[in-house]
């Protein structure tokens, strides 16, 4: 492979030992990247949005708050626009709502008219949801990654609650033939509109527009570095040098990041950090709405306000550990 003795040893340290494991990890090759049809419904949520689209159906997109739920709304909301969908999103407020898809955002998509409801980042434990949106006469896809719920029976055997939705995609089931469970949820979906693509005789390459934002995710996620999500994650760096994403050349620019070599150390602790300080302070619409931006004051000023939202929530984080430390002290617990 060319590479040096201490490279190869660190590498068969991490238990990559066969030639195409190595070849993999080494590569940048998006051909190393794994089938998404091959996850278990995939093909079919894609035909029932593809059904939705040419009927002008009224679609929305529900995330979660944090950097991957909003990464993972941006490349829905973006691939499903281009698709020609009639699409609009929605995301839980972390105070109001709490995590995940609630009775309020059903009701609320119903009320708008919405036909389907489509989660990512979330919605595989929202059974109870889903069943509601269901009784309302709503479609409902699931795109998720965290683990399927279960209950432990008497016997020790264990057994999965999966929501009743038309199509739960999600490479955590157990009968899912994906060979690769740990990628995020901005991935999931990145696979999701690579399917519909080849549905709308979109060329897939298109959806590789994506590829810093699902890199992005991956690392704020904390998904582990190998497999296909390192392939991501080096094209992905490769590609946020020069992105076309007016909203992330804004936040790079905002924390003067332009004249650097962005690594996965900007990724998980400045840009997503600013990302993720919208859902925690105010509403995470806000980075979203910086994502989606494409005028470069707005996208100027929205990326300095997530800048400024950040160093608060740090501030925050300080005193908190501060007063923690504080309270520790007086209490005689401190070299407990």
């Amino acid at each position: 492979f060319s590479i040096s003795p201490i490279l190869a040893h660190i590498i068969v340290n991490r238990e990559i030992t066969e030639p195409d494991a190595v070849a993999c990890y080494l590569s940048d090759d998006l051909a190393y990247t794994h089938d998404p049809a091959l996850m278990k419904d995939m093909d079919k949520g894609c035909r029932i949005m593809k059904e939705k689209i040419r009927a002008g159906k009224k679609i929305r997109i529900i995330s979660d708050y944090d950097v991957d739920g909003i990464t993972s709304n941006y490349i829905l909301y973006q691939g499903l626009q281009k698709a020609g969908a009639d699409v609009s999103y929605d995301i839980p407020h972390r105070i109001m709502d709490g995590y995940g898809m609630n009775v309020r955002l059903v009701e609320a998509a119903y009320a708008d008219g919405v036909d389907t409801i489509i989660t990512c980042d979330n919605g595989i434990a929202a059974a109870e949801q889903i069943a509601y949106g269901n009784s309302l006469g709503l479609t409902l896809i699931v795109t998720d990654h965290h683990d399927i719920p279960f209950q432990r029976q008497e016997d020790g055997s264990i057994s999965y609650n999966l929501p009743s939705a038309a199509a739960v995609i999600n490479p955590k089931q157990k009968d899912c033939p994906y060979p690769f469970e740990n990628i995020c949820g901005a991935v999931v979906v990145y696979k999701f509109i690579q399917v519909l693509y080849d549905l709308f005789g979109i060329d897939r390459r298109e959806s590789e527009v994506f590829l810093e934002i699902a890199a992005m995710a991956t690392v704020c996620d904390v998904m582990p570095l190998c497999d296909e999500n390192r392939i991501i994650v080096k094209e992905g760096l490769r590609r946020i040098q020069h992105t076309n994403i007016t909203g992330l050349q804004a936040l790079i620019e905002a924390n003067h990041l332009e004249e650097k070599k962005i690594s996965s150390y900007h990724f998980g602790f400045i840009l997503g950090p600013c990302i993720n300080a919208s859902g925690r302070l105010t509403s995470a619409k806000d980075a979203l709405e910086l994502l989606l931006c494409e005028d470069k004051e707005l996208c100027r000023q929205k990326a300095e306000a997530l800048t400024q939202l950040n160093a608060e929530r740090k501030e925050m984080t300080a005193n908190g550990v501060k007063a923690a430390k504080e309270y520790l002290e007086s209490t005689g617990h401190a070299h407990d």
